[in-house]
């Protein structure tokens, strides 16, 4: 029993809203990061790198940008390089000159990044446009090693490194932060009780209709146009204490870990509910049979079969009304059920549509 209550108080969290910071629970619309995306070449790998086609014309145009002129029927190609992809984000208001981490990635069929450096890399956005120029030394976590009768052993992933400050921004995405008498906060879990909370909050701090509930995710809030003012107004807003609204009634059930989370608010109608085993054990046993010293006969073996079947103690259990997250722990202790067959029981109490909750498998 006490197995039991351990494996069932780690399945089941319960989740209490508590009032929180505002800059926690939204975002401000057009406030955002972009991706950043480009190609390049890693140098001065120790014949970890790859010989396809495309690294060896981006090798070759390198040569010619450099002044450098190879030969059409030479084609250049090195274990030492690699053709790699890279990408970042961008965050929001970064201003040229300012730095961003980036990760590189193999492309082709290179074996580990490791000790190699980036060339320099243009970084594009979705426009086209080059917001980041890419350049540095690879970090990279993994380490792979390969014998001479092809055996392998390698740890994490070697082809995929990361720089640290890697990227330097060249441009700056324009924002329309500044623009406009109002800005729009958009929650991060959409909930109708809880915009209109955040709404109140705010009236109440700086005055009637200075805020206002679009939907079950945006606030819309009238703010200063001169940008300092904004920030300042911002910095307030931020720091604004409000409460949650409780999450609606889930159950999360993770099936290939045997994982389930059941949220506080689940609650069960009136069931009853059995819960047993079949086991059959089937066991094969060969005897053997002598003949007498002194007759004709001969040695026969013949094999036995025992069947046993054991129906297991079958448990029954009876949801009261208004049960909550409490009633169904207890009920599920009491007949000491595995994660597959608590799994098994909550299926089967929506589809009876006794369980109170949206039922949702990962």
């Amino acid at each position: 029993m006490k197995k039991a209550l351990v494996l069932v108080a780690c399945m089941l969290v319960t989740v209490v809203a508590e009032a929180g910071r505002l800059k926690d629970m939204v975002s401000i619309s057009g406030v955002r990061s972009n991706q950043l995306v480009g190609y390049g070449l890693v140098v001065g790998l120790d014949g970890t790198g790859d010989k396809t086609a495309f690294t060896s014309q981006t090798f070759r145009n390198m040569l010619n940008n450099f002044g450098v002129a190879i030969p059409s029927t030479t084609n250049p190609s090195s274990k030492n390089i690699a053709a790699v992809a890279i990408h970042a984000d961008l965050p929001a208001f970064s201003k040229p000159g300012q730095k961003i981490d980036i990760t590189v990635s193999a492309i082709g069929d290179a074996k580990s990044l490791r000790g190699g450096s980036l060339l320099m890399s243009p970084m594009k956005g979705a426009d086209g446009q080059v917001y980041a120029v890419a350049q540095g030394n690879l970090v990279v976590s993994g380490f792979g090693v390969q014998g001479a009768d092809g055996s392998r052993l390698s740890l994490n992933v070697p082809s995929v490194g990361r720089i640290p400050n890697g990227a330097t921004v060249e441009r700056a995405v324009p924002s329309g932060f500044t623009q406009g008498d109002s800005l729009v906060l958009n929650l991060h879990s959409p909930d109708f009780t809880t915009s209109r909370r955040v709404a109140e909050q705010i009236n109440h701090l700086l005055g009637p209709d200075m805020a206002a509930s679009m939907d079950a995710t945006s606030i819309r809030v009238r703010a200063p146009r001169d940008p300092n003012q904004r920030v300042s107004f911002l910095s307030v807003l931020e720091n604004l204490n409000v409460e949650p609204a409780k999450d609606a009634a889930k159950v999360v059930i993770n099936s290939r870990t045997g994982t389930i989370i059941i949220g506080q608010n689940v609650s069960v109608a009136p069931v009853a509910i059995t819960h047993g085993g079949l086991t059959v054990a089937i066991a094969e046993e060969l005897n053997v049979d002598q003949p007498n010293p002194l007759g004709q006969g001969q040695t026969v073996v013949t094999p036995r079969t025992g069947i046993e079947v054991d129906e297991g103690s079958g448990h029954m259990f009876e949801f009261a009304p208004g049960a909550n997250l409490q009633d169904i722990v207890e009920a599920v202790n009491q007949v000491g059920a595995a994660p597959g067959d608590l799994m098994a029981i909550l299926e089967a109490l929506k589809q009876a549509g006794a369980l109170k909750a949206e039922l949702v498998v990962i």
